[in-house]
């Protein structure tokens, strides 16, 4: 075991036990271009205000960006020697460069390392999800689109309520990923400071430029307060919160998915591509995507609660605990981007039964509430109204027919109210359009709103 680059005061041996349950390169070994990333700029501010030679900011530039080279091209072995990804990289540098590779860790630590090379991947890893959830919502609003006039039933309490169209569902989904990504547009907006320059928490005597890091690693300023620097994980908390809320989301449709494609259902059908058999019933084709997707939320909610549980009893500022946080988050990002990655063509290569749609809501007598309106318009108050039509769905109920198919005689046997145009007002597709209040299921409706949504994604793809 070779010597600890922070060996100083600690002048033992640390415990083989000690060195494995201390050490993170296990985790962390995916932050190495973050961290090149941020030594460089460090270094070159250093040399910028005199605090090591330009010549020596060359070499540390130089190296470091032929270690960067080397492990992409899988040419450098890492050791959980050295506890982390950040102390590999520094010790393989001076291995290389000698002398001026020491220099490196002027006017820094380590926790404003970590802290810095975490926010620097975070929100690449922010941008990459939204892309993906802007491809997923993209899906849903084709979808919508060529479905604005097929008519579904509706639930509340998984009963059917209300007759809307396929595409107003689709689009409510994609409604949701608009909170979705500018959540995580918010959360990008509110970590976009740098934490480089706070030290191990107090800042430093050296005459650093801080402002010259944070601009060149692309942030809008510093942090401002040395000790939040180091300890704040709430762009990691903020981040998992929007994941665990959009993976809420995800698992809704999944749901929905899973009951539409039961026989029960038969509302859609799965493209074979993402649907799997039984070992022993050679009859079965199961929605297993959606499924691991309902399923895989309950893990993003996981890593959400771990960090919020490792970060809520921390005293200022750094703690040996808030090593704890790269699990949660990348678990939580890697899970997040896989389950979007296969959603969208899941959903985009879905088959949906028309017929079956509008024979459910026909049947579910959808259109009660557009009866009960009916005879208002007639001058019943609704409450009378309302009991009208509980007997004349318990009369169809009896006669196993819908309230479109009931005689008039029979309508008019309970309320004379009735006449020939109640068949108008309680035709389905008359139902629906006749619900033309902004973000009703009417088509013209549907399709503002659809218009509405192609701006945000037009928007964000043109900045991407």
């Amino acid at each position: 075991m070779g010597m600890k680059l922070w060996t100083g005061r600690i002048q033992a041996e640390t415990n083989a036990l000690v060195n494995d349950f201390n050490e993170s390169l296990s985790v962390d070994n995916r932050l190495y271009r973050q961290d090149i990333q941020g030594s460089i700029a460090h270094s070159a501010m250093l040399a910028k205000v005199g605090i090591i030679s330009d010549e020596d900011a060359e070499v540390i530039k130089g190296g470091l960006d032929q270690i960067l080279f080397d492990i992409e091209k899988g040419n450098v072995e890492l050791s959980p020697d050295n506890e982390d990804i950040h102390m590999n990289i520094e010790s393989i540098l001076t291995q290389r460069i000698g002398e001026p590779g020491r220099r490196l860790h002027t006017a820094r630590s380590r926790n404003d390392q970590v802290a810095v090379d975490m926010k620097l991947y975070v929100k690449e890893e922010i941008l990459h999800i939204r892309k993906s959830a802007l491809a997923f919502q993209n899906v849903l609003v084709d979808i919508a689109k060529a479905h604005v006039d097929t008519v579904m039933p509706s639930y509340t309490h998984l009963q059917r309520a209300q007759p809307v169209t396929l595409g107003h569902y689709m689009m409510a989904y994609a409604e949701m990923l608009v909170r979705d990504i500018t959540r995580l547009e918010d959360c990008l907006a509110r970590m976009d400071t740098c934490p480089l320059g706070a030290g191990a928490l107090a800042g430093t005597t050296y005459p650093i430029d801080r402002a010259m890091t944070a601009e060149a690693l692309g942030f809008k300023g510093i942090a401002p307060n040395s000790l939040d620097a180091v300890a704040d994980r709430d762009f990691c908390l903020e981040l998992l919160s929007a994941l665990a809320i959009l993976m809420t989301h995800l698992s809704r449709l999944a749901e929905e998915v899973i009951l539409w494609c039961s026989m029960e259902f038969q509302f859609v059908e799965l493209d074979e591509a993402f649907a799997t058999g039984s070992s022993i019933m050679p009859q079965k084709k199961n929605p297993d995507v959606a499924e691991l997707v309902r399923g895989k939320t309950g893990r993003v909610y996981g890593d959400l609660f771990a960090l919020l549980t490792v970060m809520k009893g921390l005293s200022l500022a750094y703690n040996k605990d808030m090593q704890e946080d790269k699990e949660p988050v990348f678990d939580a990002i890697d899970t997040v981007k896989v389950c979007l990655d296969v959603f969208a063509p899941m959903m985009a290569t879905l088959t949906f039964k028309k017929e079956n749609m509008r024979t459910a809501a026909a049947k579910g007598f959808l259109n009660a509430t557009d009866c009960a309106d009916y005879l208002v318009k007639k001058g019943l108050p609704f409450r009378d109204a309302y009991g009208v039509v509980g007997r004349l769905v318990r009369t169809a109920v009896d006669k196993n027919t819908t309230l479109e198919d009931l005689p008039l005689e029979d309508l008019q046997n309970v309320c004379e109210l009735f006449s020939e145009d109640v068949y108008a007002a309680i035709n389905l597709e008359n139902c629906v359009n006749a619900r033309k209040v902004p973000g009703g299921p009417a088509p013209e409706m549907v399709l503002a709103h659809i218009v509405q949504v192609e701006k945000f994604i037009t928007d964000r793809e043109d900045n991407q």
